[in-house]
C-alpha cells in the first residue's frame, strides 16, 4: 500500500496493486502503467515523482478498460497534506477524492 497525494499536496489515499483507493475507503480507479482511468474507462490523471497525482489536459478523451469497483474497505485516518508543485504546463491538479464517489 503506498500512500499518494495530488499534485497540490492533497491526502488522496492509496495504491493497493493496480487499485487506487480513497483514504476513507473507496475504490475509485485503477492504474494501467502509470494512468489512472475510473470505472467507466475514461482517464483521470497519472502519477508522477511516485507520490503525486496529476492531469494531463490533452488526455482527457482517453479511454481505458471499464471495471466494476470493489465494495468500501475500512478508512484511514487522512494523511497530513504537503506543500503542492508548481503546475507543468498542459497539466491540472488530479480531482479530490470527494470528487470521485
Amino acid at each position: 500500500m503506498n500512500w499518494l497525494w495530488t499534485w497540490g499536496g492533497m491526502s488522496f489515499g492509496y495504491r493497493d496493486g493496480d487499485d487506487l483507493w480513497t483514504f476513507d475507503g473507496h475504490h475509485v480507479a485503477r492504474f494501467d502503467g502509470d494512468e489512472i482511468y475510473g470505472p467507466d474507462g475514461r482517464y483521470l490523471g497519472e502519477l508522477m515523482n511516485c507520490d503525486r497525482l496529476i492531469t494531463h489536459r490533452s488526455k482527457r478523451n482517453w479511454r481505458g478498460a471499464r471495471f466494476r469497483p470493489y465494495g468500501r474497505r475500512i478508512g484511514y485516518v487522512r494523511y497530513v497534506n504537503y506543500v503542492g508543485y508548481v503546475m507543468y504546463a498542459g497539466f491540472e491538479d488530479f480531482p479530490p477524492p470527494e470528487a470521485l464517489h
